[in-house]
């Protein structure tokens, strides 16, 4: 079970996943914010595992996160989980699938799909981003995956097949590396194929520049 490969991920020292920090607890897992790891005082206490949907849901100004990797993450609360079950459920609720993806990445079963797959492949109102050129890649890619201001996910796609992106710090594509820049032992949230918030913008990319 997933929650089984948690737990010994947890044994082998992970202790993060994108924004958030978890350790045992005397009642189970406690999980919080990073940023809050040393001011918990005060913080607002949930027991469930449905708690993290709704605080995953809105920042701190209460506008609605459409990126679920987005670094905004809103602070000042505690979940109080009473077992790994509970943890990898509110883990999912913050980053979908980010625990089961990474166990098949080191497993060696799932398929890595580049940008010019996903965009070739798009029909109707978004068949125009199969124009986007090569530039206008790299530069939509910059500038909607950078980790300090857009998305933590870590981006193991390239333009073409040749594979991860060269044009990125090669730390954006590395899953041994904190996306938050805290340099903790922290689990990936791996990024396999471009999603559809890119595929959107580079819809609107490409219409400005073709007039």
């Amino acid at each position: 079970m997933i929650s089984d490969e948690l737990a010994s991920l947890i044994r082998e020292g992970y202790n993060a996943l994108g924004e958030l920090e978890f350790k045992p607890s005397s009642a189970g897992y406690r999980l919080y914010h990073w940023a809050d790891r040393y001011a918990l005082d005060g913080a607002h206490i949930y027991h469930s595992a449905k708690d993290a949907r709704q605080i995953a849901k809105f920042d701190a100004g209460g506008n609605y996160r459409a990126l679920k990797g987005a670094p905004n993450l809103p602070r000042r609360w505690i979940l109080e989980l009473a077992n790994i079950n509970e943890l990898k459920r509110a883990l999912d609720y913050f980053y979908p699938g980010a625990i089961a993806t990474w166990l098949a990445y080191r497993k060696g079963k799932v398929e890595v799909v580049c940008l010019r797959q996903t965009l070739n492949r798009q029909t109707g109102m978004y068949r125009v981003t199969r124009k986007l050129t090569d530039d206008q890649a790299r530069s939509l890619v910059k500038e909607a995956c950078c980790s300090e201001r857009r998305c933590l996910r870590t981006i193991r796609w390239g333009i073409e097949m040749e594979g991860p992106p060269d044009f990125l710090p090669s730390s954006k594509s590395d899953p041994t590396v904190d996306q938050t820049g805290q340099h903790r032992a922290s689990l990936p949230f791996l990024c396999l194929e471009a999603c559809n918030l890119l595929v959107s913008a580079a819809r609107t990319m490409v219409k400005k520049s073709s007039g």
